[in-house]
């Protein structure tokens, strides 16, 4: 037998060790989330009770849906900063059409319909919009999205003449307020959502193309993938999501404040991708871990207030975790 046909041996195995950053990097987000919800039980009045578990759940939700269209767009190796701006103008788009500031619509079936599907494709446009800079004129994402980050919020103040918009329109807040078999309707759209996008990513061609993108463009368009389609393509999903997002948080409460809608939204969703275990740089991504990095941080946020930690150290807490996050993927690839 030649040396290159000789079977592996026990004692070659043996010698690789046991790869603590990579398991970490695996499990880590799991571990975490099982050792706080174990405290929690232990230290925490009235922890194990379904009012908690849908606070923390209907507060995390917009985090996620932001977070998954975020993921792809970080799988390609890009960053979208706009996104809490097309949630602002999406947010103030919506009670201009269904409560007739526009255009009077006398059927209020009609006029909620066309306020959410009007509201989250302009959110879509700005992101294609994005997705635009990106692939055809070659703009660092960072500085593309920027654009937007900036101009976008200043855009709905100008739409609702910085006023805030108030309203009671059941017809349109059960995306918000509803609770179908008991279960927050926003939780639902999120948990759909999450399930969607992993099999789009783990199972179909364009997924796997965003993942081919993200981990080395130049192969990609030598193997025949159409680069700036996808790009476009998950700039596009990165604003439909935040949309959807700006109505289901105008939904819960009951008024539109371009000011205050999507505020800060951008980097909560880039801290739960990166928790979750999806590479910056691209061409790693996975929507499961982004949820669970999404339930980790608002987890550790409600462990820390609810016994007695101010929120201010709340978020110093939730940065060492994010710095923990980034540090585990670096240690992992080297």
């Amino acid at each position: 037998m030649t040396e290159l046909t000789r079977p592996s041996t026990a004692s070659d195995t043996g010698t690789r060790g046991f790869d603590l950053f990579g398991f970490l990097a695996r499990y880590g987000m799991v571990i975490v989330l099982a050792l706080l919800m174990a405290f929690n039980l232990a230290y925490t009045q009235n922890f194990a009770t379904m009012q908690t578990l849908n606070v923390n759940l209907t507060q995390v939700c917009t985090i996620v849906i932001v977070a998954v269209g975020m993921t792809l767009v970080i799988a390609t190796g890009g960053i979208d900063l706009s996104v809490g701006s097309l949630m602002a103008i999406s947010g103030a788009l919506a009670p201009m059409i269904f409560m007739g500031k526009i255009f009077p619509i006398d059927n209020i079936y009609v006029a909620v319909t066309l306020a959410m599907s009007a509201s989250i494709l302009v959110a879509s446009l700005f992101g294609l919009f994005n997705g635009w800079l990106v692939a055809r004129f070659r703009i660092q994402p960072i500085v593309a999205t920027l654009v937007l980050f900036i101009a976008g919020r200043g855009i709905a103040q100008v739409m609702t003449n910085g006023n805030l918009q108030t309203f009671r329109v059941p017809q349109f807040q059960w995306i918000g307020l509803a609770r179908p078999f008991n279960i927050p309707a926003q939780v639902i759209i999120m948990m759909m959502l999450v399930a969607g996008a992993a099999w789009i990513l783990k199972r179909t061609v364009f997924g796997r193309s965003i993942l081919a993108v993200g981990g080395n463009e130049k192969a990609s368009e030598l193997a025949g993938i159409d680069v700036p389609k996808i790009k476009l393509s998950v700039y596009a999903i990165s604003g439909s999501c935040a949309g959807l997002a700006g109505l289901i948080v105008i939904a819960i409460n009951s008024s539109s404040d371009a000011n205050l809608v999507g505020s800060g939204m951008e980097l909560d969703a880039i801290a739960a991708v990166a928790v979750g275990g999806t590479l910056l740089s691209g061409g790693k991504a996975t929507i499961i871990g982004t949820l669970l990095g999404a339930l980790t941080i608002q987890l550790v946020r409600y462990t820390l207030l609810a016994n007695g930690v101010p929120d201010a150290a709340a978020l110093v807490v939730k940065a060492i975790i994010i710095a923990f996050a980034v540090w585990l993927q670096q240690q992992h690839r080297t």
